[in-house]
């Protein structure tokens, strides 16, 4: 009896190791087989996407306000990129050319606490989210399937010889089973691919984005605190001017004491000096909201939030006589544009790759057994491999209105491109003519406050001497109050128009555009 089980354990052996030896050689045999036939399958692929191409730009040779120097750097060529292949910055600091160190710790803070510099961090994320998720379907799968289940099968009856019905027992079968799967799309029409460009281009964009909100706020926060120290410039100056208008006030009440002025002159007098109390208590309005602004910029409280008051305008700087139009495709929401367009373009190649096959390449190994103990054996293996090809025949023109809708995208992104760079050229060429115009305004301005404050001099001699009516006063010191404020929102808008001149160049005066490593230089296009 021993004997006879020793045999039929060898018997089932030689049998396992036969149905292995079997197995492997029939892999073997297969699998060199599939190698050129994958290899063939790979080097067919193509992608069906446009050729890209910048949207043309038809645009003047040079700036309407720039000086004659100016003349010979032209005014735009758009970028010959690749996706990726630039590399947008924007200057560290750039702001220092004011020399105010508030506004130095103040850019700090905003970079810290701004929310919607946050918002376009998170956006970025998002967008390289996408890439890396769009980049894995170009790679095979792999995964790993286990179960085990125990069911009971009923009996029920049946008819004996006799005719007799008979009660049939039921059975209890269990199932056990571990296996192995992997599948690989191959990308034949460029549809993955292109998925993975248009990612890489958005996700560029959204990195152009996160400069261009950088940009802004810092834009802003100066513009900002510009606006609030100009505030407090008039509320020192109207401050002062109430003074001297309480001592009028108090030298004509005095003479219409002594019966040298009329009650007309005190009068005159007394609205002048509540006007200037009014304009002096709008002032402080506008400072404080100013102040609340700066602290949203700032990603703070209002109430958490208080600069001290200096009334002190920085000096801006000199615009040079000659910018570069180059200067333009530094500008991360222009490079923004022009990647979305690229991402459109390529989206166009997966709508159309719609049209045709999928090749799916699969393949799974593994073993089933009714008994656990002897699941991993060579009787209960199972394998399977080969491709798998579907294609739509017929959608009710779903896929061509994909496609349609691909093209319109990316004539919407064009158009988009072109409107920002249009506005770009407009907003450098007003603030061009505003810092150059006035930069002379804020002299002439200070000529002209020179003038009134002689002329108010010479009238409150003059009264005081009996010459001349209040009236006379009145009128100079109307003059000089016009003549100052006049003075201090020259100074406000010059800052402002260089600020924004700054922000329009992308927070530089010179040309420098960075090529990303083992990118080709980047040629521009007449």
């Amino acid at each position: 009896m021993q004997a006879l089980f020793l045999n039929q354990k060898g018997i089932q052996a030689n049998l396992d190791k036969r149905q292995q030896l079997t197995f492997e050689k029939r892999s073997v045999m297969v699998l060199p087989r599939l190698l050129p036939v994958v290899a063939a399958v790979l080097l067919s692929a193509c992608s069906l996407q446009p050729v890209y191409k910048v949207p043309a730009m038809d645009v003047p040779v040079q700036f309407k306000e720039a000086t004659p120097q100016a003349a010979a750097f032209g005014v735009w060529q758009p970028a010959q990129n690749g996706a990726g292949s630039r590399v947008v910055t924007v200057p560290e600091q750039w702001w220092t050319v004011y020399g105010d160190t508030t506004l130095n710790q103040l850019q700090d803070e905003a970079a810290a606490g701004n929310p919607g510099v946050a918002q376009a961090v998170a956006r970025l994320r998002s967008a390289q989210a996408a890439v890396a998720s769009s980049r894995a379907a170009q790679l095979p799968t792999l995964g790993t399937t286990g179960s085990g289940s125990r069911a009971l099968t009923g009996g029920g009856t049946y008819s004996n010889t006799n005719g007799d019905n008979v009660a049939r027992s039921g059975s209890i079968n269990n199932n056990f089973s571990l296996g192995l799967n992997a599948s690989w799309e191959l990308d034949l029409w460029g549809k993955l691919s292109g998925a993975v460009d248009a990612n890489q281009a958005t996700a560029q964009a959204s990195s152009d984005d996160l400069a261009a909100a950088r940009l802004s706020t810092q834009a802003s926060v100066a513009q900002t605190y510009f606006s609030l120290r100009a505030a407090e410039a008039q509320m020192q100056f109207l401050q002062e001017t109430l003074n001297n208008y309480e001592q009028s006030l108090k030298l004509t009440q005095n003479r219409y004491g002594a019966g040298v002025a009329s009650s007309a002159d005190v009068a005159q007098a007394l609205s002048q000096y509540k006007s200037t109390q009014a304009s002096l208590i709008e002032a402080q309005t506008t400072r404080a909201q100013l102040e609340h602004a700066l602290a949203a910029l700032l990603g703070k409280a209002p109430a958490a939030f208080s600069l001290p008051v200096t009334g002190l305008l920085p000096e801006p700087p000199v615009v040079p006589e000659m910018l570069a139009s180059t200067l333009l495709e530094q500008r991360p929401d222009i490079a923004a544009a022009e990647r979305r367009v690229y991402a459109a373009n390529a989206q166009i190649g997966v709508a159309r790759a719609a049209y045709f096959p999928s090749l799916t390449l699969s393949a799974g190994a593994g073993y089933r057994n009714s008994v656990l103990s002897d699941l991993l054996s060579a009787p209960n293996l199972f394998w399977s491999l080969g491709p798998a090809l579907a294609m739509t025949l017929f959608d009710g023109g779903a896929r061509s209105a994909a496609v349609e809708s691909a093209r319109a995208s990316l004539d919407l992104a064009g158009a988009t491109y072109k409107q920002t760079v249009i506005t770009a050229l407009q907003e450098v060429e007003d603030n061009l003519v505003a810092a150059s115009n006035l930069t002379q305004e804020q002299q002439v301005q200070t000529d002209a406050l020179a003038a009134a404050q002689k002329s108010l001099t010479v009238a409150n001699n003059q009264y005081k001497a009996g010459i001349v009516a209040y009236l006379n006063v009145l009128s100079a010191q109307t003059t000089v109050l016009s003549a100052q404020n006049s003075l201090i929102s020259v100074q406000s808008r010059r800052l402002t128009a260089v600020n924004t001149l700054l922000k329009n160049v992308a927070g530089r005066w010179q040309t420098e555009v960075k090529v990303a490593a083992g990118a080709k230089p980047v040629v521009g296009q007449d």
